[in-house]
């Protein structure tokens, strides 16, 4: 069973159409990559998680119960925007922003000096949110949606105004969270995101769903059967026929040359590829080369609306009494 469950949600404002018929569903401990072009509707769906808006038809379910108020404190969210208090002092702020998911006075002075330890911001207690930069104010939100230990951590582009450093901190903790049992959900541009972190991805385009499922399985669907085969020396004759020829052939400098030949080959012609290289040659490396989310991100959603801010004529829903103005 599905840890949250996205069932045939629709979502319109106006005359825009921000969600159409969308299901997907997150594992219990998974970390689920949220993917989509400017204007998708990633960020309509993570108000309806929060419960910051509600779906005008479909429903959302948190382990196994449809979602309701006392999912609140079940919900940590990390948003884009900074949503701090300019002039309160962190520690305050934090503070508050715990009580408010329902840990006592106690509790929460624990929490928020745990975190700030983890998150080496000790000295910043009693600096204010307008003292900080954009990163370390992203540092201070994200102890705000750790402090309460959520079951389900959401993410809207975590990584933004974090230097290498920090980056990485950001990636042993979200790993420590899903080795804790904590499912994540990561709203993201940043494929090398996807790549080093998500177990799941689901593409919003067009206010609809365009690909879901396991990220393995999901690059292996897109995959178009390439191969790279590494040897020892000059390249060897081409194999013959109906075994494919290499689609690029490059050879490092001498000495210990090293040849490395790209193949579009049929999974029943590799054994064959393989014996015909070890036979003329040596095989230093076989492995399939399956293709970049950034690949797969571009063939599912083309290069039409890219950069789009927020797609409003694509998603436009039709109306009788519409009235054009040209000027």
């Amino acid at each position: 069973m599905a840890f949250l469950d996205i069932r045939s949600v629709s979502k319109s404002y106006r005359n825009h159409r921000a969600l159409l018929d969308v299901s997907m569903q997150v594992p219990k401990g998974g970390i689920m990559g949220l993917l989509g072009p400017n204007g998708a509707g990633k960020t309509t769906l993570i108000r309806m998680i929060n419960r910051i808006t509600a779906p005008d038809s479909g429903s959302i379910w948190l382990d196994g119960r449809e979602l309701g108020p006392e999912h609140a404190r079940r919900i940590g969210y990390l948003p884009e925007e900074r949503g701090l208090y300019k002039k309160m002092k962190i520690g305050e702020q934090l503070l508050y922003l715990a009580r408010l998911r329902g840990l006592d006075s106690g509790q929460a002075l624990q929490a928020a000096k745990h975190w700030m330890t983890r998150l080496e911001m000790q000295s910043w207690w009693n600096k204010k949110a307008e003292e900080l930069s954009k990163g370390m104010q992203q540092k201070v939100q994200l102890v705000a949606a750790l402090m309460h230990d959520p079951d389900l951590l959401i993410l809207d582009e975590p990584f933004s105004g974090f230097d290498p450093v920090n980056a990485r901190l950001l990636k042993n903790i979200l790993l420590e969270r899903r080795a804790a049992g904590t499912t994540l959900l990561i709203s993201t541009h940043r494929m090398e995101t996807v790549e080093d972190l998500c177990t799941h991805v689901v593409l919003i385009h067009r206010a609809g769903v365009v690909l879901s499922g396991e990220t393995e399985a999901v690059r292996r669907q897109y995959s178009k059967n390439r191969v790279e085969i590494h040897c020892a020396g000059a390249p060897a004759s081409p194999p013959p026929a109906p075994l494919p020829a290499p689609s690029s052939t490059t050879t490092s400098s001498e000495p210990n040359a090293i040849t490395r030949m790209v193949f579009e080959a049929e999974p029943q012609h590799w054994p064959a590829l393989i014996d015909h290289y070890n036979r003329h040659s040596r095989i230093l490396h076989f492995s399939e080369k399956l293709p970049s989310f950034q690949d797969i991100f571009i063939q599912a959603v083309g290069t039409d609306n890219l950069g789009d801010a927020d797609n409003s004529a694509t998603n436009a829903i039709p109306s009788a009494n519409t009235t054009h103005i040209f000027r």
